[in-house]
């Protein structure tokens, strides 16, 4: 008998949540979201990082996620997506390898530049510069998650000397890594760049769709120059 692949299912859950309910309450029913997905046969489930929007309640996904995998047995669970301007890129790969011992896998990192403009203007951070702070960034948590040596890496807004993470990453050779992709080329061509997935938000939008193709091609493009 002859294997046939099955569709696999997911969720994009942004931490949207309507405003005046109890944010105690309503992250219950975020984990109780999760909790069923889980039993329904959902493959993964993607949680959103914001800071400025009142109706966003979830700042840390990692933290969700290691609440969520307690409760779940076999969804994959991934930061959806984890703002790389944000963060100290050591740090955040130190706390994503954490997440993947603790979930036997499950835990995935989705990354972006940051959507909300208003989480950029609180932490000082020029909006023009996210893009280019990601790609920074993504790179030198892969180094660090694939550690072929240590790392040393110096921009202008983080440092590494000779790093290296305090625990390997348990899945081989490293967890699922994808980059966020709305309509600017920044996410698909990171994504073709460093051989990482995409999360194609923009397919959901008005004209996505269509995009979607030229938005593939760019990807193509900059993982053909990699290789180069």
């Amino acid at each position: 008998m002859s294997v046939v692949d099955r569709m696999s299912f997911g969720i994009f859950l942004a931490p949207f949540h309507p405003l005046g309910e109890n944010p105690t309450l309503a992250l219950e029913r975020d984990f109780e979201l999760v909790e069923l997905l889980d039993r329904l046969g959902y493959d993964e489930a993607w949680i959103g990082e914001h800071h400025s929007a009142g109706w966003e309640l979830i700042a840390s996904p990692e933290v969700f996620i290691a609440a969520a995998a307690e409760r779940t047995r076999h969804i994959k669970l991934g930061t959806g997506v984890s703002s790389l301007p944000y963060h100290h890129p050591y740090i955040l790969a130190e706390r994503m390898v954490q997440l993947d011992h603790q979930t036997r896998g499950r835990a995935m990192l989705g990354v972006g530049p940051g959507a909300l403009s208003s989480d950029a203007y609180m932490l000082g951070i020029e909006p023009v510069e996210q893009r280019r702070m990601m790609d920074e960034s993504l790179e030198a948590i892969l180094a660090l998650m694939e550690m072929k040596e240590p790392v040393t890496r110096k921009t202008d807004w983080f440092e590494m000397n000779d790093a290296r993470l305090h625990l390997r990453p348990y899945s081989n050779p490293r967890m699922h890594v994808a980059v966020a992709s709305v309509f600017s080329p920044a996410g698909m061509t990171a994504a073709g760049k460093y051989g990482c997935g995409v999360l194609s938000i923009g397919a959901s939008q008005p004209g996505g769709l269509v995009e979607l193709k030229d938005q593939w091609a760019m990807a193509v493009d900059a993982a053909d120059k990699a290789e180069q």
